[in-house]
């Protein structure tokens, strides 16, 4: 059953069942939306982390409807902060994003738009195991900071176009990302942003994210639809 709590003219708050338990989101669909982005979080990178709403909202203004969400339950979440028991967990992490995927189709506002997959951390890893096993549902992948390297030979089977984006700072996720960019048989591109050591979370750092990865979205949830 789709339940929902409209928040504004644009947004509603979703409770989206999985099994015993109930996932919420936020689904913000612009009047003019061509395509959907399915934010993959866990934990810290939640629906209520400031970094996601901006880049959710420049989404939105590019023309595309956006699914803020955790893929850990708050108890999850807060065990994990203990444990990281929770965000290693890939396929946990995967099943759960897949099941939402075909809940979200669901949704009136949202049955005609095609999704895309908005992954960072290690939850970018269940974004293409996900992907991977709904070829027909997902459209494109960004993942940001992510570790792709966690998804395994799924990635060899990943379709959608992929972009991997890297922080010039982050010299490990980088030798990391490289590998598994070079197993991925896809539309792909692999791009480094300028950051400083210090300070990887500086305002511009994000706004090259947003401007890279709504390019993305936008090239191959709304352009390739239309050809």
């Amino acid at each position: 059953m789709n339940s929902a709590i409209e928040l504004s003219a644009q947004g509603f708050l979703v409770c989206m069942p999985l099994g015993p338990d109930t996932l919420e989101g936020i689904l913000t669909v612009p009047a003019s939306a061509q395509g959907l982005v399915i934010f993959a979080s866990s934990g810290e990178s939640s629906q209520y982390s400031p970094k996601n709403r901006y880049l959710a909202k420049h989404f939105q203004k590019a023309g595309l409807a956006t699914l803020l969400f955790d893929l850990l339950t708050p108890t999850e979440a807060e065990y994990d902060q203990l444990t990281e028991d929770f965000r290693y967990n890939i396929t946990l992490l995967s099943q759960r994003l897949i099941a939402v995927t075909r809940w979200i189709k669901e949704y009136p506002a949202a049955q005609k738009l095609k999704a895309g997959y908005f992954g960072s951390g290690s939850a970018s890893a269940a974004a293409l195991l996900a992907a991977a096993e709904l070829p027909e549902m997902v459209g494109a992948i960004v993942s940001k900071s992510g570790r792709p390297n966690l998804t395994g030979a799924a990635l060899q089977r990943v379709k959608a176009p992929t972009l991997l984006l890297v922080g010039s700072a982050d010299t490990g996720g980088f030798e990391l990302n490289r590998q598994a960019f070079s197993k991925l048989e896809t539309i792909k591109d692999l791009e480094i942003i300028p950051e400083t050591v210090s300070n990887p979370e500086e305002t511009f750092v994000l706004e090259k994210v947003a401007w890279l990865a709504g390019r993305w979205f936008q090239r191959y949830l709304i352009e390739e639809q239309e050809h």
